[in-house]
């Protein structure tokens, strides 16, 4: 199922954003022809690929190693009201060492939170190679001033985040704003540094297919290191199928430009079986060079324990329950 347009070709690799596809960014009307000059999704059938990709069977030394994978592309998640710097430090300990009885358990690829905790999390991660993500630019709602946004992403950025993810404004995406949302992207990157960008589109808010496809399109031309489904704030989140979509959308990117982009589903992925069907999702799609956590990552929560208790039963053949994890 393809997700290129028929034209305009895109250019050789260079630099992301402005260099790719000048001539459909250049203006509204451009980018808009653009984006709805990409092909059409049929949602049964993008449905019906994503549910028999689902079925793959994994077993023994195949789902210890998928296992592994997926826990060191966990985004470890705390973004509530309530988070204390006591909480992100737990948090950050429990991304260095998951399981403290084997310590051949593999760490987190990061552990995201909201801006003002990014220093607590970048002091505890000190040395340890996982990453801090910081949200920004008034997530998850994403309604603010510009000029607020960016300042969200320079506190985060100062404060020692190593990637950054942003909320598209997705009232200017759906009354056909495009524009709007590519030149917010692009100052958002201007903002990051060396901070990588992930960029949400808020997929359950979006209401098709089509506009999931042309977002990730949008956002990838605007210079997304990182595209991700939805904040885990609302009723749909990451899904079997928007994911496909998004993992078409990255894979014939790569095809035509040579640059590689990441894809982030967040939300609802919570035990070890969900993520493996979507790393059967990666592999097939995408292929084999997205899995890996530069390149593929869960927003999650709760998705760490539940493969912790599933590591442990497959090393010792006994289910130690929920118990002997740690409740985040």
């Amino acid at each position: 199922m393809p997700t290129t347009a028929p034209s305009p070709k895109l250019s050789a690799p260079s630099e992301q954003g402005g260099a790719l596809l000048a001539d459909a960014t250049a203006s509204d009307s451009a980018l808009r022809r653009f984006l709805h000059g990409l092909p059409g999704v049929d949602p049964v059938g993008l449905e019906a690929r994503a549910a028999s990709l689902g079925t793959r069977s994994i077993k023994t030394t195949a789902k210890a190693y998928a296992i592994d994978l997926a826990i060191s592309m966990i985004d470890l998640t705390t973004l509530e009201g309530a988070d204390t710097p006591g909480k992100v430090r737990a948090l950050a300990a429990k991304a260095v060492n998951p399981d403290p009885t084997d310590r051949t358990t593999p760490r987190t690829a990061a552990v995201c939170v909201y801006p003002d905790m990014a220093e607590t999390a970048a002091a505890a991660l000190a040395g340890s190679g996982v990453k801090v993500a910081s949200v920004a630019t008034a997530f998850p709602a994403g309604r603010a001033a510009l000029d607020v946004k960016l300042a969200d992403v320079r506190d985060a950025v100062a404060a020692g985040a190593d990637e950054i993810d942003m909320v598209i404004d997705r009232g200017a995406f759906l009354s056909g704003r495009y524009l709007k949302v590519y030149e917010e992207i692009l100052a958002v990157k201007a903002e990051c540094g060396s901070a990588r960008l992930k960029v949400i589109f808020e997929t359950g808010e979006l209401s098709t297919y089509d506009n999931i496809r042309r977002a990730s399109w949008l956002g990838m031309l605007a210079g997304a290191d990182f595209i991700k489904t939805s904040t885990g704030k609302v009723g749909t989140n990451a899904t079997p199928a928007n994911t496909l979509l998004m993992l078409e959308a990255v894979r014939d990117f790569r095809e035509q430009t040579g640059v590689q982009i990441g894809v982030k589903p967040a939300g609802g992925i919570r035990t070890s079986k969900d993520a493996i069907k979507f790393l059967v999702l990666v592999n097939e799609t995408a292929g084999e060079d997205w899995l890996d956590n530069h390149w593929f990552r869960f927003g999650a929560s709760s998705l760490l324990n539940d493969l912790l208790m599933q590591r442990q039963k497959l090393s010792t053949g006994r289910y130690s329950g929920p118990d002997y994890v740690t409740v985040d």
